[in-house]
């Protein structure tokens, strides 16, 4: 095998992870700012390539390396292009630019693009660039240590959560996040679930695919690639099904968005042993970040009070401390057809403390120069520039403030109920997603048939029906069974006394769930009110909460446009009338 291609094929899978970042995250907050969310995703490697080319790429590979800390700047690529390492360039850059891009989501909803964007190029150019150097350039003080971070659950995943944490909590909450509640003057945090749990869903099995490329590309045999792969697949694996079923038992529901964030610390964790660990390691490494993750989520969330929107400190800040540490006790020496995978062996199998200690030297080494340099950053961007959209901007949304973008979905209307969209007669040309309205011939006032009043003072009554969507066939049937020949539905959303269904999103509970319904209305003259109350009893009741509620009131007139007609006759042969 051309191990040489796998290299860049694997650049290439790690490059499209940059999908998957920004579709959880997009999928984790609201839909106005999913196309502020789409910009910094695209920026953060766009900016941080050319601030990596510039000066980052060096301060990292350089062979001239400065007492084991920093490498020594050139511009190679510029004044001898001819043999410069374009594969080595193209992997560590998509590397450097996972570590940037993990901090969109935890500052979603809230930042200046433009602040953003000086982030990224500061994070590319200097900061992501030492540290890593030290891990991974021969000359690097903890490569020389024997520091095994394989992959970067430390050196990228780390780095990113703990510049997400500060950036975070530099910013400060998004609007409504935390109130006070007037009566006992306590803090109540409040859910805000992001608006396309499919597109997150998604943005996860793209990082999934991904990470084989992430873990993988820096294997130099058939033998230890199919390791990593057996890894990488073992310890998300866990970790998915110890959140659900962590979650499952606590909040007695398996929660979905925090089960794909257990996946995703799984692949944090594994990432700086991936190598190094055998099966069963993996599996408990995975296992651990499953639990990990969902207490770091809620302590950081309720205790802590940083909003952190899509679980990105904990994904990958807490969880990347947790699997470079995992290597000091699951490391093993792995020997698999003629090829050494690992020499390493850490606690639990018999290594004693050394490697552990070595492990955690580096992790509260890079983690101190991340947490120092960040701060400034963020302190000196703050001061400067501002960090924070204001709040009109932030109520209106990034998208139309920041990017002139109305909304990012401006072609779709969600319609709850399929069925909705005939109501009743032929229907012509409804597009995909809209309610289709009868057709009626095109009649001008000159040309309409003249009407005798027939109208009798019969009293007129508005007959207003709320509830599932799921009984509107049987409603509209057994209507047009007792002669209601029209009515107007509307998709709705409302509680009643129950405030919704009871539920929590990312272990916070939801105040009130807004439930969707439809609302039938019916105006009825000929046919008894009586009658149509107790059809629609028939139709409704189960005997359950949710059965629905029937209002009715008087109308005071009806007037048929067309015809000029009131009353009765403004009810007869009409789409809208019963």
């Amino acid at each position: 095998m051309d191990f040489g291609i796998w290299f860049l094929l694997a650049a290439a899978l790690v490059f499209f992870m940059q999908c998957g970042f920004m579709m959880l995250e997009a999928g984790f907050t609201r839909a106005k700012n999913a196309g502020n969310i789409i910009m910094k995703n695209m920026m953060d490697f766009s900016m941080g390539t050319i601030a990596f080319l510039l000066i980052g790429y060096t301060l990292l590979t350089a062979q001239n390396y400065a007492f084991g800390f920093i490498g020594v700047p050139n511009l190679g690529i510029f004044t001898d292009f001819s043999n410069f390492d374009f594969s080595d360039f193209v992997f560590n850059l998509v590397f450097c630019a996972t570590a940037a891009t993990i901090v969109t989501g935890a500052m979603a909803e809230r930042t200046k693009f433009s602040a953003y964007c000086i982030y990224s190029i500061v994070i590319c150019a200097v900061i992501y660039p030492i540290q890593a150097g030290w891990v991974w350039n021969e000359s690097g003080w903890l490569a020389q240590l024997g520091y095994i971070d394989f992959a970067g659950s430390s050196a990228i995943h780390m780095v990113g959560g703990i510049s997400a944490f500060i950036g975070a909590a530099m910013l400060g909450p998004r609007i409504g996040k935390y109130t006070i509640d007037r009566a006992t003057g306590k803090t109540i945090v409040n859910a805000i679930p992001g608006h396309s749990l499919t597109l997150g869903a998604l943005g996860c099995f793209v990082l999934w695919f991904g990470w084989y490329g992430f873990n993988g590309a820096a294997a130099t045999s058939v033998s230890q690639l199919g390791s990593i792969f057996v890894t990488t697949t073992l310890a998300p694996a866990a970790g998915a099904v110890t959140t659900m079923l962590f979650t499952w038992v606590k909040n007695g529901k398996p929660d979905v968005s925090m089960t794909l964030n257990g996946a995703l610390a799984g692949l944090v964790g594994i990432t700086a042993g991936t190598s190094n660990v055998d099966a069963l390691g993996a599996l408990i490494i995975g296992s651990v970040a499953g639990i990990i993750v969902v207490v770091a989520v809620e302590f950081i969330d309720i205790k802590l009070r940083v909003d952190d929107p899509v679980g990105a400190v904990a994904v990958h800040g807490v969880n990347g401390v947790w699997g470079t540490l995992a290597v000091g006790l699951f490391a093993t020496p792995i020997v698999a057809g003629g090829d050494v995978i690992s020499d390493a062996t850490g606690l639990f199998y018999g290594g004693g403390f050394e490697q552990l200690g070595i492990q955690a030297l580096g992790v509260s080494s890079i983690a101190l120069w991340t947490a120092v340099t960040m701060t400034v950053v963020f302190f000196l961007i703050q001061r400067a520039h501002g960090l924070r959209a204001s709040a009109e901007e932030e109520i209106l949304g990034l998208d139309a403030t920041e990017h002139g973008l109305i909304s990012s979905y401006a072609d779709f209307l969600p319609v709850t109920n399929p069925s909705l969209q005939v109501l009743g007669g032929r229907t012509e040309g409804a597009a995909e997603g809209t309610t289709a309205m009868p057709v009626t011939p095109e009649v001008t006032p000159e040309k309409a048939v003249p009407v005798t009043d027939i109208s009798t003072g019969q009293k007129l009554t508005k007959v207003t029906i709320i509830t599932k969507a799921s009984t509107f066939d049987d409603l509209k049937d057994a209507l047009d069974a007792i002669g209601i020949t029209g009515l107007t539905v509307t998709n709705v959303m409302g509680y009643g006394q129950q405030r919704g269904r009871q539920s929590t999103y990312r272990g916070v509970p939801l105040q009130s769930s807004l439930l969707p319904k439809i609302k039938v209305d019916i105006v009825v003259s000929k046919v008894p009110v009586h009658q149509v109350v107790e059809t629609v009893k028939d139709v409704l009741y189960t005997g359950h909460i949710g059965d629905g509620k029937i209002f009715v009131s008087d109308v005071e007139n009806v007037i048929k446009v067309r015809t000029g007609e009131e009353g009765y006759a403004a009810l007869q042969d009409t789409v809208l009338s019963g």
